[in-house]
């Protein structure tokens, strides 16, 4: 049973379950998803691709948000078993604090704009 116990410590899948932490393989597959994730918006941008605008910075905040989530899983090994879940539950409440403030931020910034007063030409010209 002891010789038993001792082989797994040494086989790399069973480490990577009691400690937490990758292994080669994930590192390498983080990295070479990292830089797929990175050459295509460079690739939309540069090459021109899109003729939407919009779409165009959609595209790179949707490559930017997945790209989050791989350095996340491959290179911080966060999941449900890190840790009681409890690395799980405050990257929740990060998240959502995140959102509030953006959300928050861009709401506040879009009322500013709607409701700041027309000014014209001339009263420009006199403004300090």
């Amino acid at each position: 049973m002891s010789t038993d116990v001792n082989n797994h410590a040494h086989d790399p899948a069973h480490v990577h379950d009691q400690a937490g932490h990758g292994s080669m393989r994930d590192y390498v597959i983080g990295f070479v998803l990292s830089v797929i994730l990175t050459v295509i918006p460079f690739w939309l941008v540069m090459g021109d691709v899109l003729e939407s605008r919009v779409w165009t910075v959609a595209l790179i905040m949707l490559f930017g948000a997945v790209q989050i989530i791989v350095h996340m899983v491959y290179f911080l090994h966060m999941n449900r078993k890190s840790e009681g879940g409890w690395v799980l539950m405050s990257l929740v409440f990060t998240v959502i604090v995140i959102v509030i403030a953006l959300v928050g931020s861009l709401w506040v910034m879009h009322h500013l704009n709607s409701n700041m007063m027309p000014v014209s030409p001339e009263q420009m010209r006199i403004a300090p």
